[in-house]
C-alpha cells in the first residue's frame, strides 16, 4: 500500500483512552498502534488517560508521546443508576460528565482536527460535550450497545456489520466495520510472509502463551498447570509473554520453572510479531491480540476472559481460524486442554490458511488515509 505524508505539520490527533487491571491494555494499544502510524504521516498525536492501577502512561510516555494525565477521584459519582447507566460505566472511575469537564480543559487549548476516543465507559453524551471543542471526533468501538455522535466509528472485528451501528450513530457518520482495520503495529505487516511460509505442516515444536497484557485472574498458570498433564510432545518448547502490569508475573514464572519443557517467562516484550512467526501454535485470549495473530496465520487455541471476547470466539471458530476452549475446563477437566491440543494438530495448516485470509495487518494505514484525506 502506498504511502502519504500529512502536509499540515500543525495536524493534530488526541485520543481519549485507558488501561488498568481492570480495563486491560488493548485499548491503549490499538490506539497507541494508530498513533505511530499517523506520527509517521506526521501529524502530532497526544493521549488523555486517566491514572488507573495498572495504567500504561510510561509505555506511551516512553513512545514520545505527551499523556494529560486525569486524577482518579473517589469521591465523584459514578453514573450507574437509572437508564442512562452504561454497561461498563465503573471503567471510567466518574462520571461521564466530570470526565468531560477534565478532558475538555486539554482538547480546548490544543483543538485537535481528531479526536478518538476508545473506551467503553463513554458514549454520546461525553463526545457531545467534546465536538465543540475538535474539528471531529471519531469513536473505536467494538460492542455496538451505545449511543455515539461522532464522525467517522471503527468497529475491528471480523463479521461485524455496518447495520449493527446504523441506529446507534448519525447518519452522516461514516461506519468502518470489519477486520481490514484491525489496528496492528507495523512489525505484522513486516513478519507476515516469513509466518505463512513457516506453516506448510502440521507440526508442533513451539507453543506461545499470551493472555492480555493484565492476566489479573492468572489465567496463565492455569493453563500451564493443565500442560503438565503431558499435552505436548518432548520436543516442544514454550514461551510466555505477558504485560509488565500484570499482578501474576512471579506465579508464573514459578509455574514455568517446573514445567516439563523448556518453558520461557518474557514481560513486556518488542518483538512480539517475531515471537509469533516463530510458534506454531497460540493458546491466547479472544481479544484484540486475536488479529494479530489473524495476520501472522498463527493458529490458536482462545480462551474468552470476558464477556466482550465471546462474540469474537464464536466469529473466529465460525470460519475456522480458531478453536475455543472452555475456561472451566482447565481445572475440573486437567485432561481435556491437551485433548483440545491433539485436535488442533491435525489442522494447523489449514487453520492457518483460513486466519490469514482474515486481516493483512495493514488497518492502521487505512484508517490513517480516511482521518488525513
Amino acid at each position: 500500500m502506498n504511502t502519504f505524508t500529512i502536509k499540515e505539520q500543525s495536524y493534530k490527533v488526541g485520543f481519549r483512552c485507558d488501561a488498568s487491571i481492570q480495563i486491560g491494555s488493548g485499548h491503549v494499544m490499538r490506539c497507541l498502534s494508530l498513533a505511530d502510524e499517523l506520527a509517521r504521516q506526521g501529524a502530532q498525536c497526544f493521549f488523555i488517560c486517566r491514572e488507573h492501577k495498572g495504567n500504561l502512561i510510561e509505555v506511551l510516555q516512553q513512545r514520545g508521546y505527551q499523556v494529560y494525565v486525569l486524577p482518579l477521584e473517589g469521591d465523584v459519582a459514578i453514573e450507574s443508576q437509572g437508564k442512562s447507566a452504561l454497561t461498563h460505566s465503573h471503567w471510567l472511575a466518574s462520571s461521564q460528565h466530570r470526565d468531560a469537564e477534565l478532558s475538555r480543559s486539554v482538547v480546548e487549548t490544543l483543538q485537535p482536527d481528531w479526536l478518538i476516543v476508545d473506551h467503553y465507559a463513554l458514549d454520546a453524551s461525553w463526545e457531545k460535550e467534546m465536538h465543540p471543542f475538535c474539528k471531529k471526533l471519531m469513536v473505536i468501538d467494538d460492542l455496538a450497545d451505545r449511543q455515539h455522535a461522532c464522525e467517522v466509528l471503527l468497529d475491528q472485528n471480523f463479521g461485524r456489520n455496518p447495520q449493527d451501528y446504523a441506529a446507534l450513530t448519525p447518519a452522516e457518520c461514516q461506519l468502518l466495520c470489519g477486520s481490514m482495520y484491525a489496528l496492528l503495529r507495523p512489525e505484522f505487516a513486516k513478519w507476515r510472509e516469513y509466518s505463512l511460509e513457516q506453516r506448510q505442516h502440521n507440526k508442533l515444536a513451539s507453543i506461545l502463551i499470551n493472555l492480555g497484557g493484565v492476566d489479573k485472574d492468572n489465567i496463565t498458570s492455569k493453563v500451564l498447570k493443565a500442560l503438565r498433564t503431558k499435552a505436548l510432545p518432548d520436543h516442544c518448547a514454550i514461551t510466555v509473554v505477558m504485560g509488565s502490569t500484570s499482578p501474576s508475573i512471579a506465579a508464573v514464572k514459578q509455574q514455568a520453572a517446573i514445567m516439563p519443557w523448556p518453558t520461557a517467562v518474557k514481560v513486556a516484550v518488542d518483538n512480539m510479531a517475531e515471537l509469533m512467526a516463530n510458534s506454531d501454535l497460540a493458546i491466547g485470549a479472544a481479544g484484540s491480540t486475536s488479529w494479530e495473530r489473524c495476520c501472522l496465520g498463527l493458529p490458536t487455541i482462545m480462551l474468552v476472559l470476558a464477556d466482550n471476547q465471546r462474540g469474537i470466539a464464536d466469529a473466529l471458530e465460525k470460519a475456522g481460524a480458531a478453536q475455543r476452549f472452555d475456561l472451566a475446563l482447565l481445572e475440573s477437566e486437567p485432561l481435556a486442554l491437551g485433548h483440545c491440543i491433539a485436535s488442533v494438530v491435525t489442522k494447523l495448516r489449514e487453520m492457518s490458511r483460513v486466519a490469514s485470509s482474515i486481516t493483512d495487518g495493514l488497518g492502521a494505514s487505512r484508517l490513517a488515509r480516511v482521518l488525513c484525506r
